[in-house]
């Protein structure tokens, strides 16, 4: 059974607390989202496997530990996504980047696939798949079984908000799939939005509505 790990820096918690306010503008959302990205990607590459490798320092040889295995590749669900990947790449600047495109059908909620461009060795990296919001579950679910299909492996999924309807979905399609979430919601409401979550965060990260 895969983990599910729920932030509790206080960092993390700080960030997305301003991140929840109505009057926090566009550009101070989409800094504090990249930033807890960031942070969130410091904890979930916590049990990376390490190598050990001799090098030269100025005063003599020594042996020092360096990433080991698989390279890393973040592939965001668009369009809110992006807003994380910035703050992921400050953490691991040589990952790859993929683009997963599913929006939600306003009537049933369910995930419509409409983009998906991948790095060619995707099936041998290790993949972290970023949303801000887990809410149903559809979309991550949905966008989980497409790289899955394309043969990788090796994933993860970490978002800021999540409500507990679209962990037990993740959990129970995906059990496979490492969860880390940054904060975790009471419910979702009738529209199926996260209570109290933030409202939507594609349209508070670019500003539309």
């Amino acid at each position: 059974m895969a983990k599910v790990v729920v932030m509790d820096h206080p960092l993390i918690q700080h960030k997305i607390g301003l991140m929840r306010r109505t009057d926090t503008g566009s550009k101070d959302f989409r800094t504090l989202a990249s930033e807890v990205a960031m942070l969130e990607c410091y904890e979930a590459t916590r049990d990376l496997e390490l190598r050990d490798v001799e090098i030269e320092t100025p005063i003599c040889k020594t042996t020092v530990k360096e990433l080991k295995g698989k390279k890393l590749a973040v592939v965001p669900i668009l369009r809110a996504g992006l807003g994380m990947v910035d703050g992921m790449l400050e953490m691991i600047p040589a990952a790859k980047v993929g683009h997963i495109g599913l929006y939600r059908d306003p009537e049933t909620a369910e995930p419509i696939e409409y983009y998906c461009k991948l790095p060619e060795d995707c099936a041998n990296r290790e993949v972290f798949v970023v949303d801000p919001m887990l809410a149903t579950g559809g979309s991550a679910s949905a966008a989980l079984t497409m790289l899955k299909e394309k043969g990788v492996k090796n994933i993860h999924f970490m978002c800021i908000i999540a409500a507990p309807e679209g962990v037990k979905r993740l959990s129970e399609e995906h059990p496979d799939v490492d969860l880390y979430i940054g904060a975790l919601d009471e419910r979702l409401n009738e529209r199926k939005y996260i209570v109290p979550g933030l409202g939507d965060a594609g349209d508070r990260i670019f500003g539309t509505k």
